[in-house]
């Protein structure tokens, strides 16, 4: 089994969700997150004074999966979230080594 985590833009995030419902992937948990990648934050101007935003609003995707669907998942919310433009996030897989459902005690994938 497989974690998926994937930092997307807030805007995107219906569209992700859609887009993974559609090939049947339905457990995930979604985090309003704020950080900063290369870009380091944006200057804005309010009121003709400029300042920094160095911690933008960023939307976190979890998701359990087995190593079958996994390749799936990633290309839809590649396919759906990305823009071309800078700060259109990350995705990190690492492994998972035991899943439990608390409701039922069934464990391994039959738990996703």
């Amino acid at each position: 089994m497989k974690r998926i985590l994937a930092i997307i833009r807030p805007d995107k995030l219906e569209v992700v969700k859609q887009a993974l419902e559609d090939i049947g992937c339905h457990g995930l948990t979604i985090k309003e997150v704020r950080g900063r990648g290369r870009q380091l934050g944006i200057t804005e101007s309010y009121r003709g004074h400029d300042y920094k935003v160095d911690l933008l609003s960023k939307t976190e995707i979890e998701i359990v999966t087995s190593e079958a669907d996994l390749d799936q998942i990633v290309d839809t919310i590649l396919k759906t979230a990305q823009t071309g433009d800078i700060g259109d996030g990350k995705i990190f897989i690492s492994p998972v080594e035991e899943v439990i459902r608390i409701r039922t005690g069934e464990r391994g994938e039959k738990a996703v």
